[in-house]
């Protein structure tokens, strides 16, 4: 990690769900059943739309949004059906299209690179699993900080786990919390469509560049200044 500092190397910081993983609409099922398991009827599109947040911050956004009050209890039980519900769907959950190659030609490239997600280990680890990460990859999870998307705190702790300062380091999510989260912690950002979001969207939030997917970023990376080192 010295040597990506001294030549000033390009950290890459990735979302998971929706960026690296397509579990987007896992998630918005797993929620919809939490929600309705507590009395709350809430529309899908509504629900896709807080994907990204924190569990406990998307569950008091959509709770505000339909009036209901949320107590303590509930925030808990919202996040136990989900995480249960979750799980009968993960059997469909695969790697977005070129994330494993991806992910591999920056280890190649010796470019450091972390995951930061909202998620939980629990609900994140299996994912992460597909990915057949190398070892040593830092892993920030919602447990490791204060707050999560679209604060920056996964964000800032994953470049400081790389050993790199947040202004060397691009994140690449798909949602606009990611982007978000990655401006306010001063960073470059990529978006990948990936999540379900657009380009306007994206852009509006903060992204520099606009990819369909992982393969997509892959086929474009000299476009963000990451190439072999000679």
């Amino acid at each position: 990690m010295d040597e990506a500092r001294g030549a000033r190397r390009t950290g890459i910081l990735f979302d998971l769900d929706g960026t690296l993983i397509d579990s987007v609409y896992q998630h918005v099922l797993a929620w919809r059943e939490a929600l309705e398991d507590v009395g709350i009827d809430v529309p899908v599109w509504k629900i896709h739309r807080k994907i990204g947040m924190s569990g406990g911050l998307f569950a008091r956004a959509l709770l505000r949004e339909v009036g209901a009050p949320i107590s303590p209890d509930v925030a808990q039980r919202l996040q136990t059906r989900h995480h249960e519900a979750f799980e009968r769907y993960r059997g469909a959950v695969r790697p977005l299209p070129g994330a494993v190659d991806l992910l591999e030609r920056l280890t190649a490239y010796r470019t450091p690179w972390a995951v930061a997600t909202s998620g939980r280990r629990a609900t994140a680890g299996p994912n992460l699993a597909l990915l057949g990460l190398p070892e040593g990859v830092p892993i920030i999870t919602r447990e490791a900080v204060a707050r999560a998307k679209p604060d920056p705190d996964l964000f800032l702790a994953a470049a400081d786990a790389l050993g790199l300062t947040i202004e060397d380091c691009v994140v690449v999510g798909d949602s606009v919390w990611d982007l978000l989260a990655a401006r306010r912690a001063r960073a470059l950002s990529i978006g990948l469509l990936s999540g379900g979001y657009g380009t306007d969207e994206l852009e509006r939030a903060g992204a520099f560049r606009v990819y369909e997917d992982p393969a997509d970023l892959l086929r474009h990376l000299d476009e963000v200044g990451i190439r072999e080192l000679e």
